[in-house]
């Protein structure tokens, strides 16, 4: 993909508008309780500033009614911590989009939550063009948001004067192009949750690319149900069972392979004190619940892992959150960490096992979006990343 890059151009002096992606979760006070989208969009931030350009931010948080912003729609708490990593003070802007506000150069503002104005989300042709009104480049570093088609992601870029892809965006797409486009093979795929149609696309996609497919969790459940095997009580999609089943003669037609659970880890219930039982998958009962892969599923998988040259992950293969019942994902997790292979994994389940079992320095890139990580992989054209590329010979 050809996008211009932040890093090759000269903002010296120039009116940069950056969309970030800001949207951290806060509690009932509005107290940020997790920041690391903000750390992650200073690289950028820090870029422009370093070379006395006027710095303009925005993002979007929560899901604001357009044309209101309530005191729960407010980046207030986002400029206070924005500024505290930073070292300065960042304003925050409200009713931006006129303009009529003066930033200084090596001075850096955020301008109120983009959500917030009419037409944002249906992408306005005229309120991106009153955006793009405010700067000399327009850089977009939300690759979180980069699946949506609106104003500060989409808009804006066709009508500033230059339009580029911020560091965490340019680092995405490298990322996810490395590992789609030309792979070092073994390609291994890791797709888990709960339910094969919510990523039925990507599957069928996958399926055509990889050389293993691993499926955990309920995905995996009607994987076996498609293959003759009993599940018991398991949550499985039975209305599915002929998409899965498509899957692995899609598989098993190009010498790839779908490989399932030979032991299972099943409980009565799914709870922090349920009773975990290991035992053969030919032996689950007609109440029981399988929750993770069993010790010698686990290191089939575990070899699989160690063999790729390429690893795209997306879900855990077990409950991962009860400790009984996370032995699948943490072998799976430390097979990663200790494979040479170039792995890019995202997705907010496979984020939470990454720092659950503290593998995050190991992973070649981990990726910020869910959707959109989810999108690209699925080979869709994601509409932020379109419109940088159509800005690309300007």
């Amino acid at each position: 993909m050809n996008v211009k890059k932040l890093a090759d151009l000269d903002v010296a002096g120039k009116r940069v508008f950056i969309r970030a992606d800001l949207n951290v979760p806060q509690d009932e006070a509005g107290n940020i309780v997790e920041d690391t989208r903000i750390r992650a969009s200073l690289p950028s931030i820090r870029y422009c500033l370093e070379r006395s350009a006027t710095v303009m931010v925005t993002s979007h948080l929560g899901r604001p009614t357009e044309g209101e912003c309530r005191a729960e729609d407010t980046l207030a708490p986002i400029a206070v911590r924005l500024g505290e990593l930073l070292g300065k003070p960042v304003r925050l802007i409200r009713d931006w989009v006129e303009g009529g506000f003066e930033v200084r150069a090596g001075e850096v503002v955020l301008l109120e939550n983009c959500r917030c104005n009419k037409g944002e989300k249906k992408d306005n042709e005229e309120l991106a063009k009153k955006m793009a009104a405010l700067c000399d480049i327009y850089v977009n570093d939300a690759f979180g948001t980069a699946h949506r088609a609106e104003a500060t992601t989409h808009g804006i870029a066709r009508f500033a004067p230059v339009a580029c892809a911020g560091m965490l965006m340019g680092a995405e797409i490298d990322a996810l192009t490395k590992a789609t486009e030309n792979p070092a093979r073994p390609l291994v795929a890791i797709v888990g949750g709960a339910k094969v149609s919510t990523k039925l696309t990507i599957l069928k996609t996958l399926a055509e690319k990889v050389d293993q497919l691993i499926v955990g969790g309920g995905i995996a459940n009607t994987f076996l149900l498609a293959s003759g095997k009993r599940i018991g009580e398991s949550l499985a999609e039975p209305e599915l069972v002929k998409e899965a089943q498509a899957i692995m003669d899609m598989m098993k037609a190009r010498g790839a392979e779908v490989p399932l659970p030979v032991d299972v880890v099943v409980a009565d219930e799914v709870s922090a004190l349920a009773r975990a039982n290991r035992i053969p998958v030919d032996e689950v009962g007609p109440h029981d619940r399988i929750l993770d892969v069993g010790p010698k599923s686990s290191a089939k998988l575990a070899d699989i892992i160690a063999h790729a040259g390429t690893i795209v992950w997306n879900g855990p293969v077990g409950v991962f959150e009860h400790n009984q019942f996370a032995g699948g994902t943490k072998m799976m997790a430390s097979a990663i960490a200790h494979s040479e292979a170039f792995c890019i994994a995202g997705g907010g389940d496979t984020l939470a096992a990454i720092a659950k079992f503290h593998i995050a320095q190991d992973i070649g890139y981990i990726s910020t979006g869910g959707g959109a990580f989810l999108e690209f992989l699925e080979g869709k054209k994601l509409p932020a990343i379109a419109a940088l590329e159509a800005r690309f010979n300007d």
